[in-house]
């Protein structure tokens, strides 16, 4: 999906909500382990439920490379299932040398056309370009996160910045605003703040809204440009608002309130 659609469909459904399908089999309401796929029957009923407020769907493959071969079928079923006109992101945060790194783009954007894949960068420019060169695709390289490790590496001072700050700097250069995305985390506002003033053209990828504590008013303030410029990923606080039979019903429910909070930045 190139940039121009995805704009689009932001400003059609006044929504930059992407729903996580992190599907745990030991979470979906107990009644559809009885079915053929329990882990499609769920993401089924979640993408049915929500696909009027979506932009986009990040399907997080270790679920399903967790099951074997009966989760990479699950995947591609699902993949299959979401409609054409939504971005579809494989949150697999792969890199390698380039040979490989070659393979694992194939691999998501060729045998399981997705739209974009994460990636991670620590390798450096010939373990993401590889992923740059199909036309309508993107990589969604790992910029700056809110888990606790972040500070490991990406807050070390590297020269005169952060890290993580050069490695935004360094991977913008790679390719365009086009085909490259990144993700930060939503759990504190200055750091969007800075983010988005370093990449002022960028798409961002933004987790930690809802379950880890981030708010769709502080992301939307601090980081949208003049095309929206942001996917907030809501997983946990909309696939799993309920357990039992009317779980798809409260997944819709709370996916729009998310899709009200959008729209009145949009």
């Amino acid at each position: 999906m190139k940039r121009a659609e995805l704009v689009k469909n932001v400003y059609n459904k006044k929504s930059v909500l992407c729903v996580g399908l992190d599907t745990d089999l030991k979470k979906i309401p107990p009644h559809l382990l009885e079915e053929e796929d329990p882990a499609f029957a769920f993401n089924k009923a979640i993408i049915d439920a929500t696909r009027d407020y979506a932009v986009a769907y990040k399907v997080n493959t270790a679920f399903y490379e967790a099951q074997g071969i009966s989760g990479w079928v699950t995947m591609q079923k699902t993949l299959a299932y979401i409609p054409d006109d939504i971005f579809t992101i494989a949150d697999a945060k792969r890199g390698d040398i380039g040979n490989t790194s070659e393979q694992y783009a194939r691999t998501f954007f060729e045998t399981y056309p997705y739209d974009s894949v994460t990636v991670a960068p620590y390798m450096g420019e010939d373990s993401v370009k590889p992923f740059l060169g199909f036309e309508g695709k993107w990589a969604i390289v790992l910029g700056l996160t809110s888990n606790a490790g972040s500070r490991d590496f990406q807050l070390q001072i590297s020269g005169e910045e952060f890290l993580y700050e050069k490695v935004l700097r360094t991977v913008a250069g790679w390719g365009s605003a086009d085909n490259t995305m990144f993700v930060i985390g939503a759990t504190r506002e200055e750091q969007l703040r800075h983010v988005r003033q370093l990449l002022p053209d960028h798409f961002f990828l933004i987790p930690g809204v809802g379950a880890q504590g981030g708010d769709v008013p502080t992301v939307c303030r601090n980081t949208m440009n003049t095309e929206a410029g942001i996917l907030i990923n809501v997983s946990r606080g909309i696939i799993y608002a309920a357990s039992d039979f009317d779980f798809a019903e409260k997944a819709s429910r709370a996916a729009e309130r998310y899709q009200r909070e959008m729209a009145e930045y949009l």
